[in-house]
């Protein structure tokens, strides 16, 4: 039987979802299991910050190696070398009792990460030319499949036997992820004879293209805005009268608004996108999801708190999928997976500062004045964004790769 995308991009969602339901099983409870499991009393908000932090901090000065490696060996091996490393790293978190050692895991998870960029990569590189923004949308709802399983889990696995038990079923879950791409997964385009471009020329050429830093520019920008509440949404949860016995259950379940939402609106964005112009759902969602954020800023109970945050998830459900269909639109698809590998070491620097300035902020202003400036920031990017007539350069760039 011949290569089908088709095929490919359904193994490939399920690989991406047992990965980010990996991760959403026990990561958001990170803070919970600083303080219950691992002592930490005092700058809660402080250590959960460095704690998701650090990890993507490490993602990012990696990133270009293994982006370097893939172009050359391929990105199935980035896969595979990803989802067993993973597996492995979850279930010693089990043995962790200090938080110092809880730390150098995570800084070794940043290193060896980078399954669900891979796969995106991968199906953007095998996918018919007409058919990647559709594509890229449905890979969209595999991270946010995954974000709202994985938290219902890791509430119930939490709550019923323990936050060290998460890691345990996490480790499980991603070793799935792992054998999913060993065994089913394929990759046809790409040239092993190919001379491997230095990480220098690769920058050089990026920075050559406007439009293409801008598009990064945003990515991380939005990536930073989710990242600045990820370690502080569990605390604020318990702030608006959450026992802590329910806390890990609530939050879990709060956590997978957004994913419900990003499930149902982001295949309806892509669709919009084709016919509007990527850039111009981008800005739609990149102002609904700073309205929403701000909105945040009123609530006085949990149940507000997740009825808003899935409000939030509509609108910012437009956002990674449109900018992923906008790499596509303006790279040449020799340059493609270099593009999206740098696209990752920007959202990964990004995820690593959205944690910790959100922990310092968390620790230095009442949690709710961090929605304000989080909104803020995705509104006054949606302003930018228009005036830099972004869909205009885009276009303008596709009419040349076509011409």
């Amino acid at each position: 039987m011949g290569f089908s995308w088709k095929r490919n991009l359904i193994v490939l969602w399920t690989g991406v979802f047992f990965c980010s339901t990996a991760y959403s099983i026990s990561i958001p409870f990170i803070p919970i299991f600083l303080h219950t499991e691992l002592g930490v009393n005092s700058n809660l908000e402080l250590w959960s910050g460095f704690a998701f932090g650090i990890t993507f901090l490490a993602s990012a000065l990696i990133s270009p190696f293994w982006g370097s490696l893939a172009d050359k060996y391929g990105r199935k091996p980035m896969l595979i070398r990803s989802g067993f490393s993973l597996a492995v790293l979850y279930c010693l978190t089990f043995f962790i009792y200090d938080p110092y050692l809880f730390l150098l895991l995570r800084i070794f998870q940043g290193l060896l990460a980078g399954y669900v960029p891979a796969a995106i990569a991968l199906v953007a590189t095998n996918t018919p030319e007409e058919k990647t923004g559709y594509a890229l949308g449905i890979m969209a709802t595999a991270g946010a499949t995954g974000g709202i399983i994985g938290p219902l889990v890791g509430g119930v696995v939490s709550h019923y036997w323990g936050n060290r038990e998460a890691f345990l079923f996490s480790g499980g879950v991603v070793l799935v992820a792992a054998l999913i791409a060993t065994l089913f997964a394929k990759e046809m385009n790409f040239n092993r004879s190919a001379v491997r471009p230095s990480i220098r020329d690769d920058l050089k050429q990026a920075l050559s293209n406007r439009t293409f830093v801008v598009i990064l520019s945003v990515a991380a920008l939005g990536t930073f805005s989710v990242m600045i509440l990820e370690p502080l949404l569990t605390v604020y949860v318990m702030k608006l009268g959450v026992e802590q016995g329910e806390a890990s259950l609530k939050s879990g379940i709060i956590f997978s608004a957004v994913g419900i939402a990003t499930l149902i609106a982001a295949p309806r964005w892509g669709k919009a996108g084709s016919k509007l112009g990527f850039s111009n759902v981008l800005f739609i969602g990149l102002l609904g999801g700073g309205i929403g954020n701000i909105l945040q800023f009123f609530v006085g109970h949990y149940v507000e708190f997740g009825i808003l945050r899935f409000v939030y998830g509509l609108f910012f459900a437009a956002v990674y999928p449109s900018i992923n269909a906008m790499i596509v639109q303006v790279t040449d698809p020799s340059f493609r997976g270099r593009a999206f590998s740098l696209n990752q070491s920007g959202t990964q620097l990004a995820t690593m500062l959205g944690p910790i300035i959100g922990g310092v902020l968390g620790g230095w202003i009442p949690i709710r004045w961090v929605f304000i400036i989080n909104g803020s920031m995705l509104l006054i990017a949606a302003m930018l964004l228009k005036k830099q007539r972004l869909e205009e350069a885009v276009q303008k760039k596709v009419a040349q790769a076509s011409g």
